[in-house]
């Protein structure tokens, strides 16, 4: 018997921690503790710890699908493709969409855009990030010049004022929330504003509850706190900043008085003060976001205001500062990295540029790729669907599943079913790959090697372990091989992972200095533009990436969500998740270490409101928005803010996308599912 370990890193939330799978006969059994691990010091969350379990579930896909008469068929892999080719051949390219996937690798997600690009010819390709950070890329950019996390996760521990908006840290992040602690042990204080009092919460030394959506109002009322006090860093404005009048202008409003600021968000007068002095006052300040800011309507705004703060305090490009917004995939940074947007090619270079575009197509050795026009969205690609039967008629979608992460999901089940051809590669056979024609079985991390970056823009390894089941094979080598079937081998030639991402360091400008040999044992922050950079672990330390180096101040003022409490549906709804599951469930449910923690959904009720509508603990509720309605028990807590509700979104059983809005952002295109009107009855016995 021959035991090996293989220092990989994990494949659930944007942290990057590092492990070690353990290999026995060819075939992982364990997880070990890789204490030279850079990001987490060979600690590890409960997802990491047993991310093993899932790899050999029986019910892993093992050869390809061809559903005939309604009902899934084996087949070979030859039949699959030549299948997929065909039917891929018989569309114009305006009428094919891709969906990549912040699960997979760096070089996974180049290769996909890449195929939707070169060989089916459409520029419509996107990512699950459309559901979760676009707005912060589109945000961050409009502010900064870049859409990343601007400082380091180890960096988080010199801060000595931190404040948390929208994260709930300690469980999506915990390996982050590490630092969090280890600042607060030196003396940071640490601010969290959710309406839910929840772990992250509770190691506050200020909680501010409020009710999601007024995210701009709160902010908003910070800076005019600040302001009136002339605890802006001026300094800094004036030598590295542009347009603050501009700002100042619309936050000094009596609108985001902190009187008026307690009214809209309900949080006390008395909290955000103090919350406005310790963060302007602080020796250097760090602000950390996640979806509770991004997944509104105003998600671009929200995003733009935690820019505005940091930037009026003085708190970009030190060590300890900075807007930190924490991706909640594992390979969310990479893939938007790699082009997988329908706007960009990798490295960020517009699709409309039309030099970008000759560079690609120099790059990639054809006459001719998709044309310079933006592509659709995943959001927009389901509300074309719906609306417009015929106009898009075949997808192909690797490792994601949007018939449950998808907002209101009778509207997305309605839409994919108005396509003619549906293609679905995964490891595992989920609610999307039921609808589909053809199912290709794909690896998982632990069966391939490759590259995913994490949220701290650290490039680091995949290593593979074991072989896939059966007949899976690796995204990267299905994509060549169904590239080749196609007419496209030439373009598509790689042997191996690393072949691809030498592709992907020639034409990206921030990745041009790495290389796989650079990447052991630490990985490497980009840009990294040369083989002897040490990587950035801190953007903007002098200059912004704007054309003149400015931060550009970019004030918005606060609107309410979309759909406002009334009385029809008199809550707020909110939604988000729990340590032990991840996103929609497929590799977490599947491990029975997690699965017995968090086996089944809930909704959280305040206490007052669950007394009012006559609900007790435990009781089967129903809940109901104008999508739908599901039946779930309650948990009735004083844990949550009054008037504002909250359901896991991991439960298949208890999908709270069922009841989610679609409506979105005007910029990113990401939807609102932090807030929106929802009742709550109980269920007339029979």
């Amino acid at each position: 018997m021959e035991i090996k370990y293989i220092s990989t890193t994990c494949p659930y939330c944007g942290t990057g921690c590092g492990f070690n799978l353990v290999v026995r006969d060819g075939r992982v059994f364990d997880v070990g503790h890789w204490q030279r691990a850079p990001v987490n010091g060979g600690k590890l969350c409960p997802k990491g710890r047993y991310a093993h379990e899932f790899i050999n579930s029986p019910d892993r896909l093992t050869k390809p699908l061809i559903k005939k008469d309604g009902t899934f068929v084996e087949a070979t892999w030859d039949d699959a493709y030549g299948l997929i080719a065909e039917k891929f051949g018989s569309y114009k390219p305006a009428e094919m969409v891709c969906l990549s996937s912040a699960r997979t690798s760096n070089e996974e997600n180049y290769l996909m855009q890449k195929f939707a690009r070169v060989v089916l010819k459409t520029p419509n390709i996107d990512h699950c990030a459309r559901l979760c950070h676009s707005s912060t890329v589109a945000g961050l950019a409009a502010v900064f010049g870049s859409g990343a996390m601007t400082n380091s996760i180890l960096d988080i521990a010199d801060s000595r004022c931190i404040f948390v908006l929208g994260s709930n840290t300690f469980e999506q992040h915990p390996l982050i929330a590490r630092s969090i602690v280890r600042a607060r042990q030196n003396g940071a204080k640490v601010i969290v504003a959710d309406p839910r009092y929840t772990p992250t919460a509770q190691q506050a030394d200020l909680y501010m509850p409020f009710v999601s959506g007024t995210d701009v109002a709160v902010l908003n009322g910070l800076m005019q706190e600040i302001i009136r006090n002339g605890w802006e860093d001026r300094e800094f404005l004036k030598r590295r900043t542009k347009d603050f009048e501009d700002l100042k202008e619309v936050v000094m409003k009596e609108d985001y008085s902190l009187e008026n600021v307690a009214k809209t968000s309900r949080i006390p007068a008395e909290s955000l003060k103090q919350a406005a002095e310790w963060i302007a006052t602080a020796d250097v300040a760090a602000l950390i976001y996640s979806m509770g800011v991004t997944q509104h309507t105003t998600g671009v705004d929200n995003v733009k205001s935690t820019a505005n703060l940091m930037m009026l305090t003085g708190n970009v490009g030190r060590p300890g500062g900075g807007v930190n917004p924490l991706r909640d995939q594992n390979n969310m940074q990479g893939a938007c990295d790699m082009g997988a947007l329908p706007d960009v090619y990798s490295g960020y270079q517009k699709v409309t540029d039309e030099a970008a575009r000759q560079k690609m197509i120099d790059a990639w050795g054809v006459d001719d790729i998709a044309d310079g026009r933006v592509g659709y969205t995943i959001t927009e690609t389901i509300n074309v669907l719906a609306e417009n039967p015929g106009e898009i008629k075949a997808m192909y979608i690797m490792g994601e599943n949007p018939m449950l992460f998808g907002p209101d999901l009778n509207h997305v089940e309605a839409a994919l079913g108005n396509l003619e051809f549906l293609v679905v590669q995964d490891i595992f056979m989920t609610e999307t790959g039921e609808l589909a024609d053809v199912v290709l079985p794909a690896a998982c991390y632990a069966e391939k090697d490759g590259t995913q970056t994490n949220t701290e823009r650290r490039v680091q390894r995949w290593k593979k372990a074991q072989d896939p089941p059966g007949e899976a094979k690796e995204d990267w080598r299905i994509i060549c091989e169904l590239a080749a079937t196609m007419g496209y081998a030439n373009q598509f030639p790689y042997q191996s992972a690393e072949e691809v991402f030498t592709e992907i360091g020639a034409v990206t400008p921030s990745y041009h200095g790495i290389s796989y040999a650079r990447l052991d044992p630490d990985g490497l922050h980009w840009p990294c533009p040369t083989g002897e950079h040490p990587g950035t672990a801190i953007l903007h330390r002098e200059t912004f990436a704007t054309p003149d180096g400015l931060g550009v101040f970019s004030p918005v003022e606060w609107k309410p969500a979309a759909e406002v409490p009334d009385a029809g549906y008199p809550f707020v709804l909110t939604t988000g998740q729990v340590i032990w599951q991840w996103y929609t469930g497929t590799m977490t449910r599947r491990s029975w270490s997690l699965e017995r923690e968090a086996p089944i959904g809930w909704i959280e009720i305040n206490s007052e409101d669950a007394k009012a509508l006559g609900i007790k603990d435990n009781e089967v509720v129903r809940a109901s928005t104008r999508r739908g309605s599901v039946d779930i028990p309650a948990r009735v807590t004083d844990e949550i803010i009054k008037g504002v509700m909250f359901i896991p979104f991991h439960y298949k059983e208890h999908p709270a996308n069922r009841l989610t809005h679609n409506v979105l952002d005007p910029i990113a295109k990401i939807p609102e599912f932090k807030a929106c009107a929802v009742k709550v009855e109980k269920i007339e016995e029979v």
